[in-house]
């Protein structure tokens, strides 16, 4: 914790706090101690910063505290931004209060639906250091995105531009990042892809910039999430041993002894600058070139700027393309566009009208069996989602897609979605006395995605390409595991719960992914590696496991010092280099760790 604290007062670009003449503004995320609540950054795009949320699985979490020096004494009205994640008729499962200088304030938070601010109370204070604390009264993800002290009893605005604007205002934000950093290359998300891209161009001398908005790398496959690796090494193997999983049950607590060599692996290249914890918020291209990416610190909320004459988006969601203009495509396509239909397949393949439906997000849990009965919290507001389904463990299956929710801009209600969907079976199994000493160990709050954007490139992979056993002339990634498509049980069996998916599978001996998928069709310096690659929905089916997307972002990273070389776009790479990018494949084989 000690070093935590060091680090964020050594971050002198933005205060964690920000006073004005009406009152002071406290960032939760950046709280000194964030005691047992944990930052949450996934939806920053959704509510423009990070938050803090109490995620104990049942259990009461320890307080976050902070504090700040207060220059006017008075009567304040202490707000909260806050939500009540779960409305009904049913006590609110993320009720907090507010501490200050041991007081706690008059009103319980968490309690209105929707994001807004809540009034915690009024309390007279002197000048000096105060101390605040946020104390979890549930154990069941309570969250707080700021705190606003004045001694106005005005509310401050609840979302949109105007909260943006708000915001800006009391942390007295620049315009823009006042430091800049210039790179080779800018690789933006640091799960395998993002790793793999950035070992493979700093083994060969650029100069790389690898941005992750978490504390672990990794991306599904981290410690936080959970997900094992799997597909085939292809000519990367070398590389991706480094920064892979042994084949531990999903969920399981031995993904640590693969993050701490992913972690070592990575951070030993002196070319690797590598950022943890900074989450980027925008991209800007002119002429169809971006220009940089910016970012912010989750915690204290520094920014810096990333140039570079090549960027890679291995963001998952496709944010850099998104931002710069990139052409993407979102859901299913209709059977007639890319002809994915096979008559036993059906309409879950590929539909005839195209439709919002992708593979869905999941959260991986993990329960143990104590040598006594140990009691779970009464759950009404999640047997809601559960029904009456039991569960003492989850797995793969455990995913949730809707065609009226984009995994994206409605991830934090999917996310809750899943958290209810596990407390409500869990609490449902705890009912069976064979069931009574289980506990839960572990449940992630990250979501693991399967699909959003996919990013257009000058080849779109689509199923046909894996039928007719296509060998491109620039066939860089090479996959032997099946295409795999999920789906939710309950579009076939509306008795099923909607949290469950089943797969779909088409088998095959090897297929071939062309380089020209790994590059953006209208930015000219644009890369992407991951499931945000150049596909359709049906082809990204095969392609987006672990091992397969750090293949993508190994060739990229290749193809980025071929890039380098010549001052050439990633495009002219296909057109003009072609040979002297398959020798430096070869060549990065025989390399040694």
């Amino acid at each position: 914790m000690m070093k935590r604290i060091l680090y964020l007062l050594g971050l002198i670009l933005i205060a964690f706090h920000a006073t004005a003449q009406d009152g002071i503004f406290l960032e939760a995320e950046a709280f000194l101690d964030p005691g047992g609540w944990v930052v949450d950054p996934q939806f920053v795009q959704q509510m423009s910063s990070p938050y803090l949320m109490a995620h104990g699985i049942g259990n009461l979490v320890t307080n976050a505290s902070t504090t700040f020096d207060l220059e006017k004494a008075g009567s304040y009205n202490v707000w909260a931004r806050t939500k009540n994640w779960v409305p009904g008729n049913w006590d609110p499962p993320g009720r907090f209060k507010v501490e200050i200088n041991g007081t706690d304030l008059a009103h319980t938070l968490g309690v209105t639906p929707g994001w807004g601010w809540e009034l915690a109370g009024e309390i007279e204070l002197k000048p000096g250091s105060i101390e605040m604390q946020l104390v979890d009264l549930t154990g069941f993800n309570g969250r707080c995105d700021a705190i606003y002290l004045s001694t106005s009893d005005k509310e401050p605005p609840r979302a949109g531009e105007a909260l943006a604007k708000f915001r800006k205002e009391m942390l007295q934000e620049p315009a823009s990042p006042e430091v800049t950093k210039e790179y080779d290359l800018v690789i933006t998300g640091g799960g395998i892809a993002g790793c793999a891209a950035a070992i493979a161009a700093a083994e060969q001398g650029l100069n790389v910039a690898l941005i992750h908005d978490r504390p672990v790398l990794g991306g599904n496959a981290s410690s936080e999430i959970r997900v094992h690796t799997l597909g085939i090494y292809g000519h990367y193997s070398r590389i991706l041993k480094m920064i892979d999983t042994e084949h531990y049950p999903n969920g399981s607590p031995e993904a640590i002894y693969d993050q701490e060599k992913r972690d070592n692996n990575v951070k030993k290249y002196d070319r690797i600058d590598l950022h943890l914890n900074w989450r980027a918020y925008d991209a800007v291209a002119v002429d169809s070139t971006i220009q940089y990416v910016d970012a912010r610190h989750t915690y204290s909320g520094a920014r810096k700027r990333f140039t570079a004459p090549l960027f890679l988006d291995a963001t998952g969601d496709g944010w850099i393309g998104y931002w710069a203009g990139a052409e993407y495509t979102y859901g299913r396509e209709s059977v007639y566009q890319y002809g994915e239909e096979w008559e036993k397949w059906g309409e879950l393949w590929s539909p005839e009208e195209p439709d919002n439906f992708v593979m869905g997000s999941s959260i991986l849990w993990l329960t143990e069996v104590a040598d006594r009965p140990q009691i779970f919290p009464a759950v009404p507001w999640a047997k809601e989602v559960a029904r009456d389904h039991a569960a003492t463990a989850g797995e793969w299956y455990w995913e949730f897609s809707r065609n009226d929710l984009h995994q994206i801009h409605d991830g934090e209600e999917i996310r809750d979605h899943m958290l209810r969907a596990i407390f409500g079976s869990f609490s449902n199994a705890k009912a069976d006395t064979a069931n009574l000493n289980y506990r839960l160990q572990w449940v992630s709050y990250l979501l693991g995605k399967r699909e959003s954007r996919r990013l257009v490139g000058d080849h779109i992979f689509t199923l046909n390409d894996v039928v007719d056993d296509v060998m491109f002339l620039d066939s860089v990634v090479a996959e032997t595991r099946e295409i795999d498509v999920h789906f939710q049980q309950n579009l076939q069996d509306e008795s099923k719960p909607d949290f469950l998916s089943k797969a779909l599978f088409y088998k095959t001996d090897r297929y071939h992914i062309p380089y020209r998928s790994l590059y953006s069709r209208n930015i000219k310096n644009l890369f992407m590696a991951g499931r945000c690659f150049s596909c359709s929905h049906v082809g990204l089916g095969g392609p987006r496991v672990m091992r397969t997307t750090g293949q993508m972002g190994a060739a990229a990273g290749l193809a980025a010092v071929i890039c380098n070389r010549h001052a050439i776009n990633p495009r002219e790479v296909y057109q003009k280099h072609m040979n002297e990018y398959w020798d430096l494949i070869v060549i990065q084989k025989g390399l040694k760790q």
